[in-house]
């Protein structure tokens, strides 16, 4: 994987220094998501930090699924984050799951079990949390903290062969009560879960907690630097602590960098899910969410999302990076590539009264004016077209220079309009224009004779594709939890018209509209006939890079 931004950063320097003092021999790497919902742009921030990473030194990186929660976890989610990450253009190097190592696992614990550093505890998940203790006051240890080592084993043999019902045991880590680190004050290792797994089955009805079976995972696969975001900074002295005391050969080690934030942006899986769930929004795939898919499907590049990446940086404090910015890097991407055509998304009519009936002409028009290579193709040009309703006013404002009673414009690489006549319904309300066209003003043809100074765009009515076209804003104001977070405004839809050259358009091709911005053909709802465009990007943005 190449990207041209560099992606040096602390986390460079640290591999770095490893690899060249002989610590390390071979970078191995991997992103671990949880398969309980779908992955969204911080994930990707994290998927090219450890890809590029293991890439730059010749190393690995794998792909592993932390399925130790199968109450929220769903195979949908794996196949989801599976296709994320190919898309965004990376290649694991192996493909597992914590569920892989459950029988390692149990194995484990075991051991700490028998070397006194866990137990069996019959307190309830809300006794245990208020004998946990405070940031100021240590905790309480449990009544059953010094069982003996026998029946320890005994009670975990026992939970794992379904003998106890969901939530009247855990087995516990036996640390320190008192560690000024609550994460070390005899964290949970092992619930019972009756709760079929799956990748498992009903194999089994104990479940390992996250933070003791993540490290355990790393050490099992050879990870050699377990690279994730500071949230987890003070979870890594157990991270560990299970490392040393489980006895792993092999030492993986955890290093931090701060989470990519977005502004007008919420990527907490929870709530992203209640969206889901509440038909907010039209499923994990809307274009109106932070998630990969989401982006995809609005017509977001994998290229532009790594560009992206590679710019905001990496490093341990947290900041919130300006929407604007990865907007940006989509517009760079997009601008040599994509074909620029015209679309009308509020139509009015117009008549050309002194064209021909039944005549129409193919006038030639630029692919790409920033790209010669594009070449040009050919429009449709006849008596009747469609321009935008905004390019037209009755009683303009001074230095309004489109459309207006009496006054002249150049339809881009056709003629010069004058518009003559305004027609209008029962209620007033313009519904078509009547206007004449000057044949000797052909585009292209070295007419000097006058100049307009309004150009506007437009579709022939006569073959013109009608579309729906899909125009959104954040879908969030504010943080999620405060009132009015979510923005009414955050989706538009505007029935219109595109070029006849345009009704072959396939899902995920992608234009510049004229003044409008870039689109991209709507994957799930185009179909034969119904041909939708999301808008990924507006053109223009006040956003320096």
């Amino acid at each position: 994987m190449e990207t041209n931004a560099s992606s040096s950063n602390f986390i460079k320097n640290i591999i770095t220094e490893d690899v060249e003092s002989g610590k390390v021999k071979e970078v191995v790497t991997r992103f671990p998501p949880e398969p309980n919902g779908y992955l969204h742009i911080g994930h990707a921030k994290s998927i090219w930090l450890n890809f590029t990473m293991a890439d730059e030194f010749g190393g690995r990186t794998n792909l592993r699924f932390d399925d130790t929660n199968p109450v929220k976890e769903d195979i949908e989610y794996v196949e989801s984050i599976k296709r994320d990450v190919q898309w965004l253009g990376f290649k694991w190097d192996g493909l597992f799951f914590a569920s892989d190592y459950f029988g390692k696992m149990y194995e484990r614990a075991q051991l700490l079990i028998r070397k006194g550093l866990a137990y069996v505890d019959d307190q309830t998940a809300d006794q245990i949390r208020e004998t946990r203790g405070t940031l100021t006051e240590p905790g309480k240890p449990s009544p059953w903290r010094d069982r003996p080592v026998e029946e320890n084993l005994d009670l975990f043999r026992r939970m794992k062969e379904g003998e106890f019902p969901d939530g009247s045991k855990v087995l516990r880590a036996k640390i320190d009560m008192a560690s000024p680190n609550i994460n070390m004050r005899d964290p949970v290792l092992y619930r019972i879960l009756h709760a079929h797994h799956h990748n498992t089955g009903d194999e089994w009805c104990i479940y390992p907690m996250y933070a003791y079976a993540h490290p355990l995972e790393d050490a099992i696969e050879g990870v050699t630097h377990s690279i994730c975001t500071t949230e987890f900074e003070d979870q890594r002295p157990f991270y560990d602590w299970v490392v040393r005391e489980c006895e792993m050969p092999n030492v993986p080690r955890q290093y931090e960098f701060g989470r990519l934030n977005l502004t007008n942006t919420v990527t907490s899986k929870r709530k992203l899910r209640a969206l889901v769930e509440e038909k907010v929004v039209d499923g994990w795939d809307d274009p109106r969410m932070p998630t990969v898919s989401g982006l995809r499907r609005k017509g977001y590049t994998p290229e532009a999302i790594r560009e992206f990446m590679a710019a905001t940086g990496v490093s341990k404090g947290y900041g919130e990076v300006d929407q604007r910015m990865l907007e940006h890097y989509i517009r760079e991407d997009l601008k040599l590539r994509a074909l620029r055509t015209m679309a009308v998304l509020d139509p009015l009519k117009v008549v050309i009264t002194n064209y021909p009936e039944g005549q129409s002409e193919m006038l030639d028009i630029e692919n790409n004016s920033e790209n010669p290579d594009m070449g040009t193709r050919q429009i449709p040009f006849s008596r009747e077209i469609y321009i935008e309703r905004e390019d037209f006013m009755e009683n303009p404002p001074a230095k309004y220079f489109r459309l207006f009673p009496g006054n002249e414009v150049r339809l881009k690489s056709a003629y010069f309009i004058k518009c003559e006549e305004v027609v209008k319904d029962a209620d007033g309300n313009v519904i078509e224009l009547r206007c004449t066209y000057d044949p000797e003003t052909k585009s292209g043809s070295g007419f000097t004779g006058r100049k307009v100074k309004g150009t506007i765009h437009w579709v022939d009515a006569m073959q013109a594709v009608p579309a729906e076209f899909r125009l959104y804003e954040p879908l969030f104001t504010a943080d999620l939890e405060e009132e009015g977070a979510l923005n009414p405004n955050s989706l538009q839809l505007l029935q219109g018209f595109v070029e006849p050259g345009m009704k072959e358009a396939r899902a995920g091709d992608k234009f510049q509209f004229f003044r409008h911005g870039y689109f991209n053909v709507d994957p799930k709802d185009s179909a034969p006939g119904r041909i939708v465009f999301n808008r990924i990007v507006s053109l223009k943005s006040s956003f320096e890079v």
